[in-house]
C-alpha cells in the first residue's frame, strides 16, 4: 500500500505522464515514414514562368495577345522539389490547344530544380478575332496531371454575315441550310412566311435557333409545316438575322395538288388522247388507201322503133307476111 499510493501521490502521477509521452514519441519514431512524402515534400508544379520564388505573385494563367496569322510566344515553369528526377510530357488542350507547341513535349527535371519550357501559339489566319481559352496540360509518369490555364485575344475587325441557302419545299417540311460567312460566332434567329394564290398561309415571327454557329460553319435544318394546303401554288421566304447585323434571305416556291384527282384526270386525259389518236390514225389511212376508179355513167338505151305495119289490099293486116317481092319479079 505504501508503495501504490507513492505511485498515484502528486509526484507519481507526473512521473506516469512522463513516461507515457515518451513511449507514444518512441513508438512514432520507430514508425516508417512515407517515402513519396519525403521525397516530393509539397509536390511537383507547372505555373505561367515568372514571378517570386516558391509561386508567390505567379501569373493565373498565360496571356497572349495577337492578330490572325501572327506566332505568339510565353514559357512555363515546371518545378520538381523531390529528392528524385521528374519527368513530364506536355500538351494542350481546349479551343486553343491545335494551335500550341512546345520546345520539349518531353522534359525531365532534376530533383529540387525548376525548369522553364518555351511554348508558341501559332494563330492561323482563318483566326476569330475576339477571345478564346485553351490549357497546357503537364502529366507525370504516375498520372498526375497539373494544367496550366491559357488566355489568348486575336485582334481584328469582326465581320458577322449569315446567308441561307438550298430552302426546299416538300410536303409539310421547308429544307434550308445556314452558313457563317464572317469571322465571329454566330445565334441565328429565323423568321418564316409562305403565301399562297389566295393570301397568307403562314406567318412565323422571328425566333432564336437552338445553335451557336462558328465562322466557316455550314448546317442544314428543317422547318416543320404541318398544315400545309392540299390544292395551292405557294411561295415560301425565310429571313435569318444574328448580332452585328447579319442578315439573310432565301426564297422558294412549291406547288400543292392532290394526289387522287391528279391521277384520274390524268387517266381521263390519256383516254381522250387515246380516242383522238385513232380517229386520226383511221384517217389516215383512209386517205392513203388508192381509190377504185368510178365507173362512167351507162349511155341511155333509145326505145326500139316499132316495125312497120303491111296492109293488103282488102285492108286486112296479114298474121304471117310473107317473104317481100323481089324487084322486078314476075307477078
Amino acid at each position: 500500500m505504501p508503495v501504490l499510493s507513492g505511485l498515484y501521490g502528486p509526484y507519481g502521477r507526473g512521473a506516469a505522464a512522463a513516461l507515457t509521452t515518451a513511449l507514444v514519441a518512441l513508438l512514432l519514431a520507430l514508425l516508417p515514414a512515407p517515402v513519396a512524402a519525403a521525397e516530393e515534400g509539397p509536390g511537383w508544379t507547372v505555373r505561367p514562368a515568372g514571378g517570386g520564388s516558391a509561386g508567390r505573385d505567379a501569373r493565373p494563367y498565360a496571356y497572349l495577345e495577337g492578330v490572325p496569322d501572327s506566332v505568339l510566344q510565353d514559357r512555363i515553369s515546371v518545378t520538381n522539389p523531390a529528392r528524385t528526377p521528374l519527368t513530364v510530357r506536355l500538351r494542350g488542350d481546349g479551343r486553343a490547344g491545335p494551335w500550341l507547341r512546345f520546345a520539349e513535349e518531353t522534359v525531365t527535371v532534376p530533383a529540387r530544380t525548376r525548369a522553364d519550357v518555351p511554348f508558341a501559339l501559332a494563330l492561323p489566319g482563318s483566326a476569330t478575332p475576339g477571345g478564346l481559352a485553351g490549357e497546357i496540360v503537364a502529366t507525370a509518369g504516375g498520372g498526375a496531371e497539373r494544367r496550366v490555364p491559357v488566355r489568348v485575344r486575336v485582334g481584328g475587325p469582326a465581320l458577322a454575315a449569315l446567308t441561307v441557302e438550298d430552302v426546299e419545299v416538300s410536303g409539310g417540311t421547308v429544307r434550308y441550310a445556314l452558313v457563317n460567312r464572317g469571322n465571329t460566332p454566330l445565334r441565328p434567329r429565323l423568321a418564316v412566311r409562305a403565301d399562297g394564290v389566295f393570301g397568307v398561309l403562314l406567318d412565323r415571327p422571328e425566333r432564336p435557333l437552338p445553335l451557336e454557329l462558328a465562322p466557316g460553319r455550314r448546317v442544314e435544318l428543317t422547318e416543320p409545316w404541318p398544315d400545309a394546303p392540299a390544292l395551292d401554288s405557294v411561295t415560301v421566304r425565310l429571313r435569318v438575322a444574328a448580332e452585328g447585323g447579319a442578315r439573310g434571305e432565301a426564297v422558294a416556291s412549291a406547288a400543292y395538288v392532290p394526289v387522287a384527282p391528279v391521277a384520274g384526270g390524268g387517266l381521263l386525259a390519256l383516254g381522250a388522247l387515246a380516242v383522238l389518236g385513232t380517229g386520226a390514225y383511221r384517217r389516215r389511212r383512209t386517205r392513203g388507201e388508192p381509190q377504185a376508179p368510178t365507173p362512167p355513167p351507162a349511155a341511155p338505151v333509145a326505145p326500139a322503133t316499132p316495125a312497120p305495119a303491111v296492109v293488103t289490099e282488102d285492108g286486112r293486116s296479114p298474121r304471117h307476111p310473107g317473104p317481100l317481092a323481089r324487084t322486078g319479079a314476075e307477078s
